[in-house]
């Protein structure tokens, strides 16, 4: 490859990188968006009853409860996994005393958050995107109709 060729193709390269790269940093949600996607779920469990709406969280499908790297999770007061819109396998399992990758009692900190009126809890956790654990914060909230909590976090 020739000089003149060399620069082109980097040249076009550098464009390509540049026009996608404002769509990558679009893909991160915002703590302002999770919050009121959790406060949405809290209304649609009261209106839809627990069943349908765990179904409707975990359905990927479902552009209400998914956005950018966004997704509504809900458990038990037990640990028990009842929604989760990244990760369905994790649905019946009992994941009270899962910890992240530096020892946090994850699921009982969400759900202590929860109780006490909704918060906000810091933790890592695999992105659902790059597969890589990162920070993460998440907001959760205890159900008025079901004993359990919703929550939804943001990468940072």
């Amino acid at each position: 490859m020739n000089k003149r060729n060399f620069t082109l193709a980097t040249a076009t390269a550098l464009a390509a990188f540049a026009l996608h790269a404002p769509t990558w940093a679009q893909e991160r949600g915002t703590r302002d968006e999770a919050k009121a996607m959790v406060d949405a779920a809290v209304a649609h469990v009261q209106k839809v009853g627990p069943e349908q709406a765990f179904k409707d969280f975990t359905d990927k499908t479902n552009a209400n409860w998914q956005k950018k790297d966004i997704y509504i999770f809900a458990y038990k007061m037990d640990g028990t996994s009842v929604a989760h819109g990244a990760n369905d396998r994790l649905i019946g399992k009992n994941l009270i005393d899962l910890k992240d990758p530096n020892g946090k009692l994850l699921i009982q900190e969400l759900r202590d958050a929860a109780v006490k009126g909704g918060g906000w809890v810091e933790y890592d956790w695999p992105h659902p995107q790059t597969k890589k654990s990162e920070a993460k914060i998440s907001y959760s909230k205890k159900l008025v109709n079901f004993d359990g909590f919703v929550g939804a976090g943001v990468y940072r």
